[in-house]
């Protein structure tokens, strides 16, 4: 029983931190940072529990009670910590007051959720370990094994199986019945009332109608939490991808997100009919890029395969032509592994100014994409950045971007913007022509360029 015990709390404590991070998400992004600052909580306030769990008393009765009403405890904060309504709550309490930074928020949230949960398991696990070693030296390596076992089967079962087909939500419902289980398992004294409480709080803040119903929420899977709902009083709908707005569908076409109709405009409408043209789009959405052209080929790359599905069924409402193909894979890998060459290729997964992938910013980067470019093709990138350079980001993509495009780069802002006010960000549409340049400069000793632009 005491090793089964620490088998859930190792599987229990990473499917915590697994379902935490992937719930963080849509509200923090996936930056190394914020991973970074959940992780060193977790592992600062369980490394906390393993030092008091080696100094308590470990009477066997005592033992049973402490463990049971510790998993009864880490149930109750599975539900507070992961539940995405509880979580939504938080931010928008800090967002209102005014703190905004997200290593901010996500260090608060780790102090107020994700201490005492770790601590306990950390706890639990070193009182049951001293008290089994104590009745016999030998179950060292089999305490070690057992919890590991657990970590390493929470990870995996977690993310690739439970998930994927249950959903985040009812996986969080899922490790708090192991909780709960564990609980009722140890308990000599049962308290009934607190175990139901728990498991009803679970079941009543995970429910699909609940998520559905107030966030428009239709997938929450391993990858992506994807809410679809109306708006511009019903002309139009969204397609909202782990908290960032990514597509926007109309049959009015000023309702569109400008940004698209800028590319849709001058990039694909535009195309000459002699040959139909090879385009690529790395950040799939909605599949708003060239969705009504029916004669050029597309590749629409993304890492979530219900994404098609899903917008066929509930964003767009009809199916994507014969024209176009859905690739799932990470956008670096699959340039790695890209033979084909494209003439248009849209970079467009930069959805939001809070969620931006630190991966997809960097020079190696952008070099894959240019290698997959076709002479004369033409790159476009979209990044919602200061219009006016007005933080390091800005200028650092802009210094990045043309360390790679040295030639032929052009910036277009696509909104309205104040110059001066420097907290301001627009959707910035970077343009890259792949075409010889001459590389010449007019100076008042050799100016040519008369005959370049008469010729």
């Amino acid at each position: 029983m005491l090793l089964l015990a620490i088998f859930v709390g190792g599987y229990a404590s990473l499917s915590l931190e697994l379902i935490v991070l992937r719930q963080l998400s849509s509200f923090v992004g996936t930056t190394t940072i914020t991973v970074s600052i959940v992780m060193g909580a977790f592992l600062a306030f369980m490394s906390w529990g393993y030092y008091k769990g080696s100094v308590e008393s470990v009477r066997r009765f005592s033992l049973r009670r402490q463990a049971a009403d510790g998993f009864l405890i880490i149930a109750l904060l599975v539900v507070l910590a992961s539940s995405y309504i509880l979580i939504d709550i938080y931010f928008m309490a800090f967002n209102q007051a005014g703190i905004t930074s997200n290593i901010i928020q996500t260090a608060l949230y780790s102090l107020l959720f994700l201490s005492y949960g770790p601590y306990l398991f950390g706890k639990i696990t070193a009182m049951l370990s001293r008290y089994l070693h104590y009745r016999d030296p030998n179950y060292t390596g089999k305490i070690m094994a057992v919890d590991t076992v657990g970590s390493v089967l929470g990870s995996l079962i977690t993310t690739l199986i439970v998930m994927p087909f249950i959903g985040v939500n009812h996986t969080i419902v899922v490790v708090v019945v192991v909780s709960l289980t564990t609980a009722f398992l140890l308990s000599r004294r049962r308290n009934y009332p607190a175990m139901l409480t728990i498991l009803l709080a679970a079941v009543l803040f995970n429910q699909d109608k609940l998520l559905q119903d107030n966030y428009g929420i239709i997938e929450n899977n391993a990858v992506s939490t994807i809410s679809v709902y109306k708006t511009d009083r019903g002309a139009s709908r969204l397609l909202v991808v782990n908290g960032s707005l990514s597509s926007k569908v109309s049959d009015k076409h000023e309702l569109n997100f400008p940004y698209v109709n800028f590319i849709n405009d001058n990039f694909i409408n535009t195309i000459p009919e002699d040959k139909a043209k090879d385009i690529l789009v790395v950040g799939a959405g909605g599949f708003t890029v060239g969705l009504d052209d029916s004669r050029n080929n597309y590749v629409y790359v993304d890492v979530d395969k219900h994404l098609k599905r899903i917008t066929e069924e509930n964003f767009l409402k009809k199916k994507l032509g014969e024209n176009k193909q859905f690739v799932v894979q990470d956008a670096n890998q699959f340039f790695k592994e890209s033979k084909k060459k494209y003439d248009v290729i849209v970079l467009d997964t930069y959805s939001s100014r809070q969620y931006i992938p630190m991966e997809l910013v960097t020079k190696e980067y952008f070099e894959r994409a240019k290698n997959n470019l076709k002479e004369g093709g033409i790159l476009l990138l979209n990044a919602i950045t200061s219009p006016n350079f007005g933080d390091d980001f800005s200028m650092n993509l802009d210094n990045t971007l043309r360390q790679v495009f040295k030639d032929n780069l052009r910036a277009q802002t696509i909104s309205r913007f104040d110059a001066w006010k420097k907290d301001m960000h627009s959707n910035i549409i970077y343009i890259y022509y792949n075409r010889p340049n001459p590389e010449k400069i007019y100076t008042v000793n050799k100016n040519p360029s008369f005959y370049d632009y008469q010729l």
